[in-house]
């Protein structure tokens, strides 16, 4: 197979599948962050906030099962192999949570509604691509390296909750990840308004898929491939800038798991759309919008590079592998998600 693909191109294959349904998911499914933090804020319903943690109990059985089964070294994983750092995750989920309500929309959204013929979208998808490399490896490096060093952990256990249990316990990984999997998943069922949503729960067990089909992937590439690559799954902050930096200098780039990811959302989107029957070509009209989404785009991207990681980044891959710093950044971003809601739309006058 190697003789005809490389690592690299099956990488791509893999985050290219996962990506699709994850598009499908957005378009057909209404699977969305931001739409979920607005509806238990505004709407009184908690169906999408239950279906993003219906997905993150499946993604996280689905992981300690390849774990399990040998088939993912959760360890060698960027989310449990970097120290972790809170005032970084709290902070960068704080900044990512608060230009996403400005602009909208997350990265993966953003890419969701591209896909659909939103050419707003397409503004926030290149300013958030283009923030995350500014701070990343850019400019703003130095300053991000200053206060958020990145450093490989010096420790035996992972700065995973359920590898730190493994350590108390003395149980198999797996095993506990599995059983946290679980009774997330059943927590995610306790109330009627997803019980009662078979479509729901069906693109919630989709999205939870798609994560667990990027970890189980790329291991086996990298198992049986002669270069090693990541062993990775789907975010939706550097992988903006990656994809972007690929179109423009792909025969000196290689194709990467995030270069497929971003193209399989759109992709996926895209299908969806036209399914439903909702593509259409729109553009922004009021100068201040863009303004305000343009601004919240490279809020975001700053904040998920500080984060390591974005609403799908941390809020599902990471959370899958049950890292230390996913229930923190995910807080931590709904917060200032709360935050920015509050000043679009009710201002901060005083109640009368």
């Amino acid at each position: 197979m190697f003789d005809f693909l490389t690592e690299h191109h099956l990488a791509a294959i893999a985050g290219l599948g996962g990506g699709v349904l994850l598009g499908l998911a957005a378009r057909l499914g209404r699977f969305c962050t931001l739409g979920a933090i607005e509806d238990i804020l505004y709407g009184g319903s908690t169906l999408r906030m239950r279906m993003w943690i219906f997905a993150i109990g499946v993604a996280v059985l689905g992981s300690f099962s390849l774990v399990g089964l040998g088939l993912l070294d959760a360890s060698e994983s960027y989310y449990l192999s970097i120290r972790w750092m809170p005032v970084a995750s709290i902070l960068g989920g704080l900044m990512f949570g608060y230009g996403m309500a400005l602009s909208g929309n997350c990265g993966y959204g953003a890419i969701a509604r591209l896909g659909g013929g939103d050419l707003r979208s397409f503004v926030i998808v290149l300013v958030m691509g283009v923030s995350t490399y500014v701070v990343l490896s850019g400019p703003l490096a130095p300053v991000r390296n200053y206060f958020f060093e990145q450093q490989l952990i010096t420790t035996d256990v992972p700065p995973g909750l359920a590898h730190h249990g493994a350590a108390l316990t003395g149980l198999p990984v797996h095993s506990i990840g599995m059983a946290v999997g679980l009774v997330i998943m059943v927590g995610a069922l306790a109330g009627r308004e997803l019980r009662d949503d078979k479509k729901a729960i069906f693109w919630s067990l989709v999205v939870g898929l798609a994560i667990i089909s990027g970890w189980g992937f790329t291991t086996q590439v990298n198992t049986v491939g002669f270069e090693a690559l990541p062993v990775v799954s789907h975010s939706f902050s550097a992988p903006l800038g990656e994809t972007i930096l690929w179109t423009m200098t792909g025969s000196l780039r290689p194709l990467s798991f995030a270069v497929g990811s971003i193209a399989g959302v759109w992709t996926g989107a895209f299908i969806g759309s036209l399914i439903k029957g909702h593509f259409r070509w729109e553009a922004c009209e009021d100068p201040r919008e863009l303004r305000r989404q343009i601004l919240g785009a490279g809020i975001m991207g700053a904040g998920a590079v500080i984060a390591l990681g974005c609403t799908v980044g941390q809020g599902l891959s990471a959370f899958s592998l049950l890292a230390v710093s996913a229930p923190v950044t995910f807080l931590s971003i709904f917060a200032g998600a709360a935050f920015g809601l509050r000043q679009l739309i009710e201002g901060f006058r005083p109640a009368e």
